[in-house]
């Protein structure tokens, strides 16, 4: 795999998009909608909810971080990063069979939704990282 492939200044914009969405969510995690991201958190996770809610806010402010400001590596802060959005889903999941409203998805449809769009999220830092094409793209 490729780890120093160019991007476009559109997927450049992305990637440091993506990275500020997570410092502002992993924000979130430790302050403001904390018990949001609580309501997520799966019965089987072996941690306490609220360690749960702090060590994946920490997670989202070291991979918006490195979104950010890694570019010489983004190739595998983009990886890392689809692999927490991917660990993440079972969560909002939760969320929707257990019809808990958080984050002002109070309706199973808008949790349904949510659940549809959720492979945006894995898609966005494959694609505006280069990730994707450093690991399956055309050799030079």
């Amino acid at each position: 795999m490729q780890s120093n492939i160019t991007t476009t200044k559109t997927q450049d914009i992305f990637r440091i998009l993506l990275g500020l969405l997570l410092l502002f969510t992993g924000i979130g995690h430790l302050t403001f909608v904390r018990e949001d991201f609580a309501a997520q958190v799966p019965s089987w996770v072996p941690l306490g909810v609220d360690t749960v809610v702090v060590l994946s806010g920490i997670v989202e402010l070291t991979l918006g971080f490195s979104l950010v400001a890694l570019g010489r590596y983004k190739v595998w802060v983009g990886w890392v990063t689809t692999v927490f959005f991917i660990a993440i889903f079972p969560g909002n999941y939760t969320q929707y069979i257990n019809h808990t409203d958080a984050f002002g998805l109070n309706t199973d449809n808008l949790r349904l939704i949510r659940l549809f769009l959720h492979p945006i999220l894995i898609i966005w830092p494959l694609w505006s990282t280069g990730a994707w094409k450093a690991a399956f793209g055309r050799k030079a």
